[in-house]
């Protein structure tokens, strides 16, 4: 099978739309299959050899965050050849409506369109302003997919039609496998915690981290703070009291071995996130490096966890309650451990082996369904057909 990708979001500045995209073409392409992903991206960006880059982004305020997206004449012309020399079997187009070459994909589609959408956000008003214009080119896709029943629901409240609910992948074994590192690990009286975030990006909640850190410095003076993200640590550290900015360690952008390494050594991860969030992929990682997880009770976050049976929730943006929370999980290992047992089998049912077969499922429905000329017995399959 040959599958074109689409990312609206550029790939020089990541997030959990482009990884979610990347890890599902290298799956693919580990089964046989030909793929191709077409990305914004600057000029220099280091990309992996099957994504193609449609230029460069630049930076819109879309969705209570600021995205890298790629919209214009340019773009349209080398999304359209990207899609005439692809000679695709079918396009995966991620977030659809998004204005960046996303939409342009959809435009210039001829083949069978598969769509996934991320977003949950039920009162969007790009999507209701929207639709209206899109609506034609929506009637283009085949496939229907929502990382979560937060996206779905938002997909049937402004688009209409439905979706099946296929999450987020994660390698849970690569997470697995990371060792602890020295310099991360907590000891007796002086715990290590997480946060995972853009440091400027209210939305993920280290504010409310941060309010919420001088009660447990209180109960726990030698407790750390280990901060991972892109965005300004002295802006940040300028507002926290001076005994948590003291506390923390703000530790930048990091790889992904370095990423799964924080996990596995923190002795417990915070997601502080206040909304915006159909899923939570980062929670599932810190739950198969073996990080027991603490998180706010977004609709989202409580899926993931299993309803809270594989992770704690606090009330969301609620600090004094993240406080509380968080000082007694400090104070009991054993909870902690029961945590982080339950939260390794959670992450099996988030393992990419189990969201491919999921996601090709919904291929083989689509191609399937599509009308065939007489004489045509099949459709070219494997890599190696062409």
């Amino acid at each position: 099978m040959r599958v074109g990708l689409v990312s609206p979001y550029s790939f020089d500045v990541p997030g959990g739309v482009q990884f979610h995209i990347r890890d599902l073409a290298e799956q693919l392409i580990d089964q046989g299959h030909e793929a191709s992903v077409l990305a914004p991206a600057d000029e220099g960006t280091v990309l992996p050899p099957y994504v193609v880059s449609a230029g460069r982004a630049v930076p819109i305020r879309y969705n209570g965050s600021v995205a890298r997206l790629n919209f214009g004449p340019i773009a349209a012309a080398r999304v359209g050849r990207w899609v005439s020399d692809g000679d695709f079997d079918l396009l995966h187009i991620h977030e659809p409506v998004t204005p960046s070459v996303a939409v342009l994909a959809l435009w210039a589609a001829t083949s069978p369109v598969v769509a996934t959408f991320h977003t949950s956000n039920l009162r969007s008003r790009a999507m209701q302003a929207a639709y209206p214009l899109l609506r034609p080119s929506l009637e283009k896709i085949n496939g229907r997919i929502a990382v979560s029943e937060d996206a779905r629901r938002t997909v049937t409240t402004h688009l209409g039609g439905d979706a099946v609910v296929i999450p987020n992948g994660v390698r849970t074994s690569y997470f697995g496998a990371a060792r602890r590192r020295p310099q991360w690990c907590g000891a007796p009286g002086r715990p290590t915690i997480a946060f995972l975030g853009r440091i400027d990006e209210p939305r993920k909640g280290l504010p409310v981290l941060a309010e919420a850190m001088p009660e447990v410095l209180r109960a726990l003076p030698g407790a750390r703070l280990l901060v991972v993200g892109p965005g300004s640590s002295e802006a940040a550290r300028s507002r926290m009291p001076a005994e948590v900015a003291a506390a923390t360690e703000f530790l930048g952008a990091v790889s992904e071995e370095d990423k799964a390494a924080l996990l596995a050594s923190a002795d417990i991860y915070v997601a502080p996130h206040t909304g915006g969030e159909s899923f939570g992929i980062v929670l599932v990682e810190a739950m198969a490096a073996g990080a027991p997880v603490l998180a706010s009770d977004l609709p989202a976050f409580v899926r993931v966890l299993d309803g809270a049976r594989a992770g704690a929730t606090f009330r969301t943006g609620q600090a004094g309650d993240l406080a509380t929370q968080l000082t007694g999980l400090l104070h009991d290992r054993e909870r902690r451990d029961e945590l982080a047992a339950r939260g390794r089998r959670r992450a099996e049912v988030f393992d990419w082996d189990v969201v491919t077969r999921q996601v090709t499922a919904v291929y083989e429905t689509v191609l399937d369904a599509r009308p065939r000329p007489r004489g045509v017995a099949s459709l070219r399959q494997g890599g190696g057909s062409r």
